[in-house]
């Protein structure tokens, strides 16, 4: 019955990858523009070079905001990914593990407190 569900589940995520894909490509192409604007921007000496690539820049995180659907493609994606990772029954990790236990406040705060209570 898992199996059942990951194949039904990775069939409707990559039905929902390959209908974003026009969203996708016009979100990666707006990408690229506000990487291009930003990075010119920093290297340019002139003014009116500053102002084409904020002007650059902007048009590109304006068609990014027209291209909001794809967010829903790259979630389908991350999904397609981890059905895959847990059909061959690997860890799916996102990072490292062992910041998340640092990052725990509260194992923080009872170290803290063992150690002035002591």
């Amino acid at each position: 019955m898992k199996k059942l569900f990951f194949i039904a589940a990775g069939i409707v995520a990559a039905i929902v990858a390959l209908s974003m894909l026009g969203p996708l490509v016009g979100f990666a192409f707006s990408a690229l523009l506000v990487y291009l604007g930003l990075h010119n921007y920093v290297k340019s000496n002139s003014g009116f070079g500053k102002v084409f690539w904020v002007s650059l820049g902007l048009i590109g995180v304006f068609t990014a905001i027209s291209n909001i659907p794809a967010l829903v493609g790259l979630a389908a994606i991350l999904l397609i990914y981890v059905l895959y990772k847990k059909w061959n029954n690997e860890e799916v990790t996102f990072g490292k593990s062992s910041i998340m236990k640092e990052a725990d406040p509260f194992t923080n705060f009872e170290n803290e407190w063992a150690k002035l209570t002591k």
